[in-house]
């Protein structure tokens, strides 16, 4: 017998007073409900009530128990109120795994708006370039540049990231400029770091539109994140090819360099990823209409 159950039937027929009572309007007959009762006592290896002909009443144990019995099945009533509330509205904490760059340039700006609208929630933001195991490490949500790889997550594309290379005119004064692409074989090109290693082929649209031009880069320095390529580049290391919304302040500023002004972008697909669920959570489905709302575009920084 389910323990919960037996639980509250015993509270039940101590409000009402008999088993014959207990059993009205429970779709349980009274035998039952008294097998009920007599499981709990063979568990606690002792009596709960002293029944007779004519009445009931709870012994020394059986108070004791009853007492606990409410607290207990008041906290089981409270965990559901509370479950069925969080997936009635917005509420929780929402774990987000986002790359360094985008989180900091794009994402943080944009959740002012999110937390302001959605009071209930709270945002647990970690910014890591690399990719993490939703299941495993307990996210609800991640956000993914690039083509991504058949892991079972549904994806919900966002916008589109452009990536330009750039290099500091430190660099570019010692070395050259480069004038098309392909002059970049010449060039220490500072790349950055995946799962299956750096990122030594850079792809360029054709001016002509006529299709994409591959170019394998050399380099002597891979880095993991974008952050610090950047830092680099500004230190006159190298060339980097990073995604312009990174860059735009110091392009502004002449700290960096466009190479290649009238070569289109290459832009990588920005989608925010999750695990299958048939009842998503309010929080996560919140957080995902909201930011294809308001990321959901394909406009260049």
């Amino acid at each position: 017998m389910d323990r919960f159950s037996s639980m509250a039937i015993f509270v039940r027929v101590v409000e009402r007073g008999s088993f014959t009572a207990a059993a009205e309007g429970s779709g349980m007959t009274p035998t039952m409900v008294g097998n009920h009762i007599r499981e709990l006592e063979r568990r606690l290896e002792g009596r709960l009530l002293n029944r007779t002909t004519r009445r009931q009443s709870l012994t020394e144990l059986g108070m004791r128990y009853h007492a606990r019995c409410l607290e207990i099945l008041a906290m089981v009533d409270f965990a559901e109120l509370d479950a069925r509330e969080m997936q009635s509205s917005p509420r929780g904490r929402l774990r987000v795994s986002c790359p360094a760059i985008y989180g900091t340039r794009v994402l943080v700006p944009a959740l002012a708006t999110y937390l302001d609208r959605y009071p209930e929630v709270q945002v647990e933001l970690s910014l890591s370039d690399r990719f993490v195991d939703l299941a495993e490490e307990g996210f609800d949500a991640a956000i993914r540049a690039g083509v991504l790889p058949d892991s079972g997550l549904i994806a919900r594309p966002l916008t589109h990231s452009p990536r330009i290379a750039c290099a500091s005119p430190a660099y570019l004064a010692r070395h050259g400029q480069p004038l098309v692409p392909a002059d970049l074989v010449q060039h220490n090109c500072l790349a950055f770091m995946v799962a299956t290693g750096p990122e030594r082929e850079w792809r360029f649209l054709r001016p002509d539109g006529n299709g994409v031009e591959r170019i394998a880069v050399r380099g002597r320095l891979d880095v993991n994140g974008g952050l610090a390529l950047r830092e680099a580049a500004l230190a006159g290391l190298g060339v980097i090819f990073q995604p312009q919304v990174m860059l735009q302040e110091d392009l502004d500023a002449g700290r960096l360099v466009r190479l290649f002004p009238d070569w289109p972008a290459q832009t990588w697909p920005i989608h925010v990823v999750h695990l299958p669920d048939a009842h998503m959570p309010p929080k996560l489905a919140s957080f995902i209409a909201f930011l294809q709302e308001t990321l959901g575009h394909d406009s260049e920084p």
